[in-house]
């Protein structure tokens, strides 16, 4: 028979480990499980030596890392860990702080170079609980809504080149000119010494890539494609501008219109009109650009037109665009779509109104929930992915608990518990609160793993629907989260969607 004879501190040791081998860590949240602690590491390409940056505060979460100028230092961004991490995928809005970290210590050769005045631009954002933000919006600018990339200075150090969202489309700019629109949609890929290297895109061609040298201000871009789009789609599309109803106006935000992008087969079907299927981004902020989309184009080559709508709180309309939504989920959004919808529907004759389905994911879910409940007669087909069914049932499961205060109008703040006025305003909010006056069939598509919208919440609908005989198919990926992103996903999601299409509509 064999001992184990450990010394007292051994012991100690030993038994400090089993003790804390089930604590709980945090992490951030969706997509990012098991991420809780980062490190910063440099590379040597000559030596192949790794080495981790010293010196970051324990209290935070290193990220987004650049080259100081003469590669002497680091600048970075760090989340704060107190008082408990919160998601970060698609929130920018954590509380973070600026970092400049020296490397003079690190134990290997860094070439000299004699120091510099370094001036940093930024972009400022408002402080705010909406995961969009403008960051500038000056008139008659649509405003910055994204990150600049990491090369986007002029040769001359006097201009900065970058692609945001403008309504209803994503345009290249150089302070304050605007490209040509050519495309549908521009986004920069980088700029170096004035050449500029684009991805161009509509809803009928794929992206391609340009390069032209930015020119003198006022003058035009000479432009050269790197490639031919691999086919150009006989589909025809156009944007739309749509206006609230006088009593669907914002008060506190009046006179915001929104936008739309519908695509259609140039031929319809012969003898018949053409299905319609409403396609609605999540987000909120987020927005549906008049770009490249393969779920849509799948769609049109099929026979369908599809509408993509950018309902008030999509980004590319301005701050106050962003903010007219906060409190008003649930109804302005969902009235918003139905308003672009009858527009879509009265301007193009050609559209079958009496077969109109409505699809979506995460918010566009909720939204594509609310409309076949608050219109059951309108809506002949519903597919959503990861919806937010009950935002009262969410609060405990969801990585960004503050959302799910701020969308309906609450404040929050970390030290806070539920009570029973805020989950009734959740409540009051959520689809499941119309489920019973649903008939359309609806299909559900479902993450496993989704951090920021629980699966539970699909489920949730689908016992209701259940219970009453409603034509419902729920998809379960037990491998996928919330973006349902995996390859095998997307084309089972896509192959059931317009399966799910065929057969109701």
């Amino acid at each position: 028979s064999g001992s184990f004879d450990y010394s007292g501190n051994e012991a100690s040791n030993v038994l400090f480990l089993l003790s804390d081998r089930n604590v709980y860590c945090e992490d951030w949240g969706e997509a990012l499980t098991n991420k809780s602690t980062p490190a910063i590491c440099v590379v040597s390409l000559r030596s192949g030596s790794l080495d981790v940056l010293s010196g970051i505060p324990a209290d935070i979460s290193p990220g987004q890392a650049r080259w100081a100028p003469g590669s002497q230092s680091v600048f970075f961004i760090g989340w704060y860990h107190e008082p408990f991490r919160l998601g970060l995928k698609f929130c920018s809005n954590r509380s973070a702080l600026d970092e400049l970290n020296s490397l003079a210590s690190w134990p290997y050769e860094i070439s000299q170079h004699s120091h510099k005045l370094v001036t940093v631009s930024y972009l400022h954002y408002s402080v705010s609980n909406t995961f969009g933000k403008c960051a500038f919006a000056p008139d008659g600018f649509a405003g910055v809504y994204e990150a600049l990339p990491s090369s986007c200075w002029s040769a001359d150090g006097q201009r900065v080149v970058f692609s945001s969202a403008c309504q209803n489309r994503k345009v290249k700019h150089h302070f304050y000119g605007l490209s040509d629109a050519i495309y549908g949609s521009w986004k920069l890929l980088t700029i170096q010494k004035d050449l500029m290297v684009v991805c161009c895109s509509s809803p009928n061609t794929p992206p391609t890539m340009l390069v032209g040298f930015l020119p003198s201000v006022g003058e035009a871009v000479t432009w050269h494609k790197l490639q031919q789009p691999i086919q150009t789609f006989d589909f025809l599309w156009t944007v739309l501008e749509v206006e609230p109803l006088p009593e669907e106006d914002n008060q506190n935000y009046p006179g915001l219109k929104f936008g739309a992008v519908l695509v259609k087969p140039r031929v319809p079907l012969p003898g018949a009109q053409t299905p319609l299927v409403v396609f609605i981004h999540g987000g909120p902020h987020s927005q549906f650009a008049a770009e490249w989309n393969t779920t849509t184009a799948g769609l049109v080559s099929l026979g369908f037109a599809v509408l993509m709508v950018n309902y008030r709180g999509s980004i590319g309309f301005g701050q106050d665009s962003i903010l007219s939504l906060i409190g008003h989920i649930g109804s302005q959004d969902v009235q918003d779509v139905q308003r672009a919808v009858l527009a879509a529907l009265h301007s193009h004759t050609t559209l079958d109104a009496s077969r109109v389905a409505v699809i979506g994911g995460s918010h566009g879910g909720f939204l594509s929930c609310h409309l076949v409940a608050q219109y059951p007669e309108f809506y002949r087909v519903c597919a959503a992915r990861n919806p937010v069914i009950n935002a009262a049932t969410l609060l405990g499961t969801s990585d960004i608990v503050d959302w799910r205060y701020t969308c309906v109008g609450l404040q929050y703040s970390y030290n806070q518990t539920p009570t029973a006025e805020a989950l009734a305003a959740m409540l009051e909010k959520s689809p499941i609160m119309h489920a019973a006056q649903i008939k359309a069939p609806v299909l559900l598509m479902l993450g496993g793993r989704d951090r920021r919208v629980s699966p539970y919440q699909g489920l949730e609908l689908y016992k209701v629907l259940k219970s009453r005989a409603a034509p419902v198919r729920l998809l379960w990926f037990a491998e996928d989260g919330h973006s349902l992103s995996r390859v095998d996903t997307q084309a089972q999601c896509f192959i059931n969607v317009a399966l799910w299409l065929h057969q109701y509509l």
